[in-house]
């Protein structure tokens, strides 16, 4: 009890770090909003979400679980790491309005530049290649020997991760914005895959970090058993919470899907019964012209016995009888 209570190292730059992104985002959907009419003001959930991200990143980094991880078992540190990719970035980047960056990208460079990061080939390679790197033994061993390669290792960790959740949740629309949902969700699919395979290796390999297996052993966890341990959380609670958005995505999509189609056949019944109605127009304007046409007939036909009989009366002259 006593650890979890002294542990607590409030590393300047973490504190100045996320105070800093606090405060700015703050003013940013606040009074620079106001004062220049940049766009809405953000749903109160979404900010709160924003916040809570930023949290989640300060407690993961400053906590007794940041020391845990790098002075005693490997798996804490694998439960940080995964609360400053997995759970943390995608929380802020869904608290971001799109109209807060749209005036960064006026400038063509950082347009392109942007443009090329956010492709999502480019985002699965970058964050994925950066986890393996740094779970290589020579450079995991120096992060844990060396602050300021700790910090870059986060610091990656960090940025990276905000690549990759883009594609799923961009703010933004156009070239910058999400893929569609077919895409978020095969882009996820795709994305867990090597999170198991390291994770997997990890659980069954031999102990591979040189200072955990000179750490003091706590809570009767081996260095062996600490390493499955970590392998573990990487495997399967890192893609629980793939697996889970995933779940929620495809949702979306079927009910999409299931609107489009009722939106699809109601058009088609409106023009079906458009066509009747049209159908209905065009017999009853034949109908009444077959009649007037009857009626034209019939009348001239009755002009016509009129005249023969009184062509036949003109014919009589007076006094002469028929005999």
């Amino acid at each position: 009890m006593d650890f979890w209570l002294r542990a607590w190292h409030f590393i300047p730059s973490v504190v100045v770090g996320c105070v800093a992104i606090t405060v700015l985002y703050l003013y940013a959907i606040g009074p620079l909003r106001r004062q220049y009419d940049l766009g809405p003001p953000v749903q109160p959930s979404r900010v709160i979400v924003f916040l809570l991200g930023v949290v989640i990143i300060f407690l993961a980094l400053v906590s007794p679980l940041d020391e845990l991880g790098d002075d005693y078992l490997f798996s804490a540190h694998m439960v940080q790491h995964l609360l400053i990719t997995l759970v943390a970035p995608p929380m802020m980047l869904w608290g971001i309005p799109g109209w807060l960056l749209t005036p960064l990208l006026r400038n063509r460079l950082l347009f392109r530049l942007a443009r090329v990061l956010t492709l999502p080939v480019v985002t699965f390679f970058l964050f994925n290649a950066d986890i393996f790197l740094w779970h290589a033994p020579p450079l995991y061993d120096a992060t844990l020997e060396n602050e300021g390669i700790h910090v870059l290792e986060h610091v990656t960790f960090i940025a990276f991760s905000f690549l990759f959740w883009w594609p799923v949740l961009s703010p933004l629309e156009g070239e910058l914005g999400p893929l569609p949902l077919p895409g978020q969700v095969l882009y996820l699919f795709l994305s867990g895959m090597p999170m198991v395979l390291l994770g997997a290796g990890l659980t069954f390999v031999p102990p591979l970090y040189a200072p955990y297996l000179a750490a003091p052993r706590i809570w009767g966890i081996s260095a062996a058993t600490d390493q499955q341990l970590g392998g573990l959380i990487m495997w399967v609670p890192a893609n629980i919470l793939v697996i889970v958005l995933m779940s929620v995505l495809f949702i979306r999509w079927m009910l999409e899907q299931e609107r489009r189609q009722e939106e699809r056949e109601r058009l088609a019944w409106q023009r079906e019964e458009e066509e009747e109605r049209l159908r209905a127009l065009e017999q009853s304007s034949g109908e009444a012209g077959t009649g007037r046409h009857s009626e034209g007939v019939s009348e001239n036909e009755s002009r016509g016995t009129d005249v023969s009989l009184s062509s036949s009366t003109r014919g009589e002259r007076p006094g002469e009888q028929s005999p």
